[in-house]
C-alpha cells in the first residue's frame, strides 16, 4: 500500500557570481517586501482596528514598486515577494489561532535568508532548474535522485550562516508504507544515554557539540578579538557559523538514522511529552539539553511514522515514568537525578532508565486501549511548589 505526500529534496548548489548577486538582492528584497507590509498592518490595527489581508498587502507592493525609492523592487522576480506576503498571513492567521505569537520582524543578521519560487518563478526541464530573471541553471550537486517522473512545485532557495547555498524542491512523492509490525517500544529521553528503549538497549549520546567545543571555543574567541564591521570579522564570523553548521549536520544525520530505525523495527512507538522550550531555563543543563535534539528527534518520529503507517503516542509529560515500579506499579517518595539504579520494596532491581521507558510503553499502550482521554496522575506545580519542567531533570 503506498500514498502520496508532499516531501521536500534538499540539495546544496553553488551559484555563478552573477547568480549569488541576484538571489542576495532578491533575499533583501523579499526580507523588506515583509517587514513594510507588517508595519502597515500593524499600523492599521493601532490606528483604525482594521485588519489588512493578503489582497490589500498585494495591492499595496503593486503601489510600492511605482515608487521612485522602491523601483529596485521591479529588478528582482515578483514570486518571492508575493509568497512573503502569503507567508505573512499565514504568520497572522496563527497568531490570530493563539498558534503562535505575534509576527516579528526580519533582521537582516538574524533571520532566515531564503526566498521561495513557484510554478511561475522557475523553469524545470531535463533534470535542470533555471530560477526567474536568470539565464543559466543552478548548478546542484544531485547527491540523491528525485522520485522518478516528478516535477517541483515548490522551490526555495537559501543561504545558511555559514555561507552554504541550498535548494529544496517540494515534490508528490509514493511513499510506499512498511507492512504491519508486532514490535513496540517505549523512548526515555535522557543526557548519559541519549534515548533507553523499552527493550533495555541504551543509545550512546554522541555528544556533537562537545566533540567541536575546543574548535568552537577558539574560533569565537578570534571572533571577538576582530574589530566590528571590519573585513577580518566577517571572516571569523564564518569561522565560527562552519562549526555550528557542522555539529548540526552530524545531529541531524544522527537523529534521521535512529528515527527510520526505530519507525522500520516497531509498529508503536511511545515517548514522552517534553517540555524543551522549559528545560533548557536550567542553566546546568541547557547546553547538554539543546545539543541532544530532543525536539528534531519528536518532529522526526512524527512525520516518519505518519509516511509509514506507524503509531506514535505521546504520553503526558507529568506521568511519573521514573518512580513508578515497571513490576508492581509502587511509587517511589523521591527519585533524585544521581539515583541511577534502585531496588523497589518488591524485590525488583531496576536500571532507572530502562525502567522508565518500560513505563512509558505501558502507559502508552494503556492510552491506546482506553482512549485518549486517559492522563495519569498530575501534581499542580501550587502543590509541589515546582515549575513544569520535567521534574527528574530538575533533580
Amino acid at each position: 500500500m503506498s500514498r502520496t505526500v508532499k516531501r521536500a529534496f534538499r540539495y546544496r548548489f553553488y551559484p555563478t557570481p552573477g547568480q549569488a548577486a541576484e538571489l542576495a538582492r532578491t533575499f533583501g528584497c523579499v526580507r523588506l517586501v515583509y517587514n513594510m507590509a507588517l508595519a502597515a498592518r500593524s499600523e492599521a490595527w493601532t490606528q483604525r482596528q482594521e485588519r489588512v489581508n493578503y489582497n490589500a498587502t498585494s495591492a499595496m507592493l503593486t503601489g510600492w514598486k511605482k515608487t521612485d525609492e522602491l523601483a529596485f523592487l521591479n529588478e528582482v522576480s515578483s514570486v518571492p515577494l508575493q509568497q512573503a506576503l502569503r507567508h505573512l498571513q499565514v504568520a497572522f492567521t496563527n497568531f490570530w489561532a493563539k498558534r503562535a505569537g505575534y509576527p516579528t520582524f526580519k533582521s537582516r543578521k538574524r533571520s532566515r535568508r531564503s526566498a521561495e519560487y513557484t510554478a511561475s518563478g522557475f523553469r524545470w526541464r531535463d533534470g535542470r532548474l533555471t530560477l526567474a530573471k536568470m539565464s543559466q541553471p543552478l548548478d546542484i550537486v544531485w547527491s540523491r535522485p528525485l522520485p522518478e517522473g516528478v516535477a517541483p512545485s515548490t522551490v526555495t532557495v537559501s543561504q545558511d550562516a555559514a555561507g552554504r547555498w541550498f535548494v529544496s524542491l517540494l515534490c508528490d512523492d509514493r511513499v510506499e508504507q512498511l507492512p504491519a509490525s508486532s514490535g513496540m517500544v517505549g523512548v526515555d529521553a535522557g543526557l548519559d544515554s541519549l534515548f533507553t528503549l523499552s527493550t533495555g538497549e541504551k543509545i550512546p549520546n554522541p555528544r556533537h557539540e562537545r566533540r567541536d567545543r575546543a574548535a568552537l571555543a577558539r574560533a569565537q574567541r578570534h571572533l571577538a578579538r576582530k574589530a566590528r564591521g571590519s573585513g577580518n570579522r566577517a571572516k571569523a564570523r564564518l569561522a565560527v557559523a562552519r562549526v555550528h553548521a557542522r555539529i548540526a549536520d552530524r545531529r541531524r544525520d544522527h537523529l534521521h538514522k535512529l528515527t527510520t530505525r526505530l519507525v522500520r523495527e516497531n509498529q508503536t512507538i511511545v515517548i514522552e511529552d517534553l517540555t524543551v522550550r522549559n528545560m533548557v531555563a536550567n542553566h546546568s543543563l541547557a547546553r547538554a539539553i539543546s545539543d541532544a535534539g530532543w525536539r528534531q528527534f519528536r518532529t522526526m518520529l512524527g512525520y516518519k511514522a505518519d509516511w509509514y503507517g506507524r503509531d506514535l503516542v505521546v504520553v503526558d509529560r507529568w506521568f511519573p515514568s521514573t518512580r513508578l515500579c515497571s513490576a508492581c506499579g509502587a511509587r517511589a517518595e523521591q527519585m533524585p537525578l544521581s539515583v541511577r539504579s534502585w531496588t523497589c520494596r518488591c524485590g525488583q532491581a531496576h536500571d532507572r532508565d530502562v525502567n522508565a521507558a518500560r513505563n512509558i510503553l505501558a502507559e502508552g499502550l494503556s492510552v491506546i486501549a482506553c482512549g485518549g482521554g486517559v492522563r495519569p496522575h498530575r501534581e499542580s506545580s501550587s502543590r509541589t511548589g515546582r515549575s513544569s519542567v520535567k521534574q527528574e531533570t530538575r533533580g
